[in-house]
C-alpha cells in the first residue's frame, strides 16, 4: 500500500498560516482569498493615507487657500473616474466569487454518491457498496465524490478545512456536495454549527487513498447490501409494494421509471421527481398529491430513520420503467412509500 501520512494536530505540524491544501479547488480559495485582502488592504491604506494627507494639508496652521477650490468640472471627473474604477474592480471581485462558489455546488459528474447523516453527536456515512462507517469517510484520490447529506436531528455542518469544504447539513432535507481529493492522508472532520452540549465531540475524519488502495479498502469490508438493494426490503417490508408495484386492490401511482420525471399533480402544475419529492412523498404524503388518484396513504413519519429513507429512495431511483406505454398520471406517484 501506498504511505499515508498520519493527520496531526496543528500544535505538533507548527504554525501553518493556511490549511493544508489537499482537494482540487482549495488553491483556487486560497487565491482568491488573500487577493481579497489585498484589495481590502490596499484600500484601507489608500483612505489613511488620504486622510493624514488632507489633514496636514488643510490644517489650521497652514497657508493653504480654501476660497478657490477647483472646479466643479474638474471635480465630477476625478469623483466619476474613482468611482469608475472600484467599479471595475469589485464587479471583477463579484463575478470570479460567482465562478468559484458556482463551482463548489456545480461539480463534473462524480462516479460516486456517498451518504451521509449527522446525528448528535456522529457522522453516520454509507457507501454505494453498502459499506457503513461512523466520524470516519474513506474516500479514492484523484476521483470526483458527491456527498449527499441530511440531518437526522438538528442543523449540523459538514466541515473539513483542508478541502475548504463547508456544506450546512439540514434536518428533512437533501444537500449535495462534491470534492476531490488530491493528496493521500488523513484529514480532520468537523461539525462547523452549534448543534447541542456534545458539539465539540463531533469530530471524524476523512482517509484519502489511492485508488488500489480504496478498492483493497472496500474489499477487506466483506459482503455488504448496497443501499438499492437494502432499499428493497424495507420496501416490502413496509407494505410499499402492495399498493405500487404490480397489481393491487389500492389504485395507486406506479413507481417503475418515476424518478427524474414530472409528476402532473391534483391541483395544477407539476413537480419534478427528485430525492426531496421522493422523501416528502413518504413523510408527507398529502403535500404532493398526483393527478387521478385519492389522498389515501398514510405518513410515514417517525416510523423511518433517515438511513432507511435514503436506502428506499435509492431503490426507486434504480426501478426502470415499465415496457408498455402508460398514461402519465400512471406513471407518476403522489404517495409513494
Amino acid at each position: 500500500m501506498s504511505e499515508q501520512r498520519e493527520y496531526l494536530p496543528d500544535i505538533e505540524q507548527g504554525l501553518r498560516f493556511f490549511p493544508e491544501q489537499a482537494s482540487r479547488f482549495a488553491g483556487d480559495l486560497d487565491t482568491f482569498y488573500i487577493v481579497l485582502v489585498v484589495i481590502c488592504g490596499l484600500l484601507t491604506l489608500l483612505v489613511f493615507v488620504l486622510i493624514c494627507y488632507f489633514g496636514y494639508r488643510y490644517r489650521v496652521a497652514s497657508h493653504t487657500d480654501r476660497h478657490n477650490p477647483p472646479s466643479s468640472r474638474t471635480s465630477q471627473r476625478i469623483e466619476l473616474g474613482v468611482l469608475a474604477v472600484m467599479f471595475v474592480v469589485f464587479m471583477g471581485v463579484f463575478v470570479w466569487a460567482s465562478g468559484l462558489y458556482l463551482g463548489q455546488y456545480r461539480g463534473p459528474q462524480s462516479a460516486m454518491t456517498i451518504n451521509v447523516v449527522g446525528k448528535q453527536w456522529m457522522w453516520k456515512v454509507q457507501h454505494p457498496t453498502g459499506a457503513r462507517e461512523i466520524n470516519t469517510l474513506h474516500v479514492p484520490v484523484g476521483e470526483p465524490i458527491t456527498l449527499r447529506v441530511t440531518s437526522e436531528d438538528v442543523i449540523h455542518s459538514f466541515y473539513i478545512p483542508d478541502f475548504r469544504l463547508k456544506r450546512d447539513v439540514l434536518p428533512g432535507a437533501y444537500r449535495e456536495v462534491w470534492f476531490e481529493a488530491t493528496k493521500a492522508g488523513e484529514y480532520r472532520l468537523f461539525c462547523a454549527e452549534y448543534c447541542g452540549s456534545y458539539h465539540s465531540r463531533m469530530r471524524g475524519k476523512i482517509v484519502a487513498l489511492a485508488p488500489a488502495d480504496y478498492q483493497r479498502w472496500l474489499s477487506r469490508q466483506g459482503e455488504q447490501e448496497a443501499p438499492a438493494v437494502a432499499g428493497a426490503r424495507l420496501f416490502e417490508s413496509y407494505g410499499c409494494s402492495g399498493c405500487h408495484l404490480g397489481k393491487s386492490n389500492v389504485r395507486a401511482p406506479s413507481l417503475a421509471g418515476i424518478f427524474g420525471r414530472p409528476v402532473p399533480l391534483a391541483g395544477g402544475g407539476t413537480v419534478m421527481a427528485d430525492e426531496a419529492y421522493l422523501r416528502d412523498s413518504i413523510l408527507q404524503p398529502q403535500k404532493h398529491i398526483v393527478a387521478g388518484f385519492n389522498p389515501i396513504m398514510p405518513s410515514f413519519s417517525g416510523q423511518i430513520s433517515e438511513d432507511e429513507l435514503l436506502q428506499i429512495i435509492a431503490y426507486i431511483k434504480s426501478l426502470e420503467p415499465e415496457d408498455e406505454a402508460l398514461n402519465p398520471a400512471d406513471t407518476t406517484e403522489g404517495e409513494e412509500s
